[in-house]
């Protein structure tokens, strides 16, 4: 069974990951204020991210992965930025991401 893993921006700026098996019907839950406690107290909601997968086991392990990034890395996937993600997987520490090139 295929799966989404997908990327919210929330009305406050904040990111909601999350994974599903029919990425139409999921975002549709969200913008209805019938998808995660997170994203119903932040409404509205934009899909600004996501990647498909043949199993949705593999997008749940990638959802998993996401929500651990910082901000940053997570705005780096967002806007297709490879420089700055591989730079901040290198980075283990949030206060070496001061060079970062953001208008890539």
């Amino acid at each position: 069974m295929k799966g989404f893993v997908y990327i919210l921006e929330c009305s406050d700026g904040s990111y909601y990951i999350g994974s599903t098996i029919d990425l139409e019907l999921r975002l549709n839950q969200h913008m209805d204020g019938h998808g995660a406690n997170h994203t119903k107290k932040r409404l509205p909601v934009k899909l600004v991210y996501y990647e498909k997968f043949d199993r949705i086991d593999e997008a749940f392990k990638r959802e998993k992965q996401i929500q651990k990034w910082s901000r940053r890395k997570k705005e780096a996937l967002i806007n297709s930025q490879i420089e700055n993600l591989r730079y901040f997987s290198q980075c283990q520490n949030e206060s070496h991401h001061k060079n970062y090139k953001q208008d890539e």
